[in-house]
């Protein structure tokens, strides 16, 4: 595989960036669009690092690296850990260069969890709440930023122009296989998103992680909550079967938790552990295996 240059890696100063730039591409319904000051405020324009970001997403997210990051992540074999230890590794991720925030991963997923239970959810509801980001983990494994955040897509079919930055495609060796670019790729009319390819990500990594333990609609919710090309666009209903269309409606519930439930406000993490390590102990095995 490619050795990436470092400005490659990291093209982003946080993976925060690029959740900022899902909101600012879907404003909260009934909420004016936070302008760009009410964002980060860094001495460049973050545009320029979103761009990038995309550019070498666009180029990288081939069909031939999501199959071989299949084949190595999915052994399972670089940590294992419990769930909870875990997730305060995932807090490694904080960015001190960041000035928006000082809450670290494991405060943001708490909000992100407590909400979902203030709406009084189904307790593995909030429990997926809680645990989906924990893909970001991959960033810790040296994976390359485009490899484990950005707008999920399927890959091995023609890439979609509802994708943010569709043009940034041109570059992508699959977009010029006669294997790949066409509507249907390497697929059939309606296969279902089982027989699919998605585009590699934290969200891929945790629902193989979590796919023997939690139920269906969770699973649907950490796979496809950053495919933005089909549950806000419909860009590929050619592909989703009647099943997929019938548990799409579990992702759109989970969507505005996921963007929305942010605040500056800290969650106390001691008095909310217990109760998230005992809904982990009812869905979870006692590790988990990264």
């Amino acid at each position: 595989m490619k050795e990436f240059e470092k400005d490659e890696i990291s093209p982003l100063s946080s993976l925060d960036v690029w959740e900022d730039d899902v909101l600012k591409r879907y404003p909260e319904p009934g909420v004016p669009a936070k302008t760009k000051d009410e964002f980060r405020n860094y001495d460049s324009p973050e545009i320029d690092s979103v761009r990038e970001f995309y550019r070498l997403n666009h180029k990288y997210q081939t069909y031939e690296n999501v199959l071989a990051k299949k084949e190595n992540f999915l052994k399972f074999d670089k940590k294992e850990l419990p769930w909870w230890a875990a997730m305060e590794y995932l807090n490694t991720l904080i960015d001190d260069s960041d000035p928006d925030t000082s809450l670290d991963q494991l405060q943001h997923l708490l909000q992100t969890a407590e909400a979902i239970r203030a709406d009084g959810h189904p307790d593995w509801f909030v429990l997926t709440g809680f645990i989906h980001d924990l893909g970001k983990v991959l960033c810790l494994f040296g994976e390359p930023q485009w490899n484990v955040v950005g707008d999920s897509f399927p890959v091995g079919c023609k890439f979609s122009d509802k994708i943010v930055f569709p043009e940034f495609f041109d570059a992508n060796p699959d977009s010029k296989d006669e294997r790949y670019n066409t509507k249907y790729g390497v697929y059939t009319h309606q296969c279902g998103l089982d027989n699919i390819h998605m585009s590699w990500g934290h969200d891929e990594y945790l629902y193989h992680i979590t796919r023997q333990h939690l139920p269906e609609e969770a699973l649907y919710m950490i796979r496809y909550h950053s495919f933005y090309s089909q549950h806000r666009e419909k860009a590929y209903d050619h592909l989703l079967n009647s099943h997929d269309q019938k548990m799409f409606k579990w992702v759109d519930k989970f969507n505005p938790y996921d963007l929305y439930s942010k605040s500056p406000k800290p969650p106390v993490v001691s008095e909310l552990k217990p109760y998230y390590e005992d809904l982990i102990a009812k869905y979870l095995p006692d590790k988990v295996a990264l």
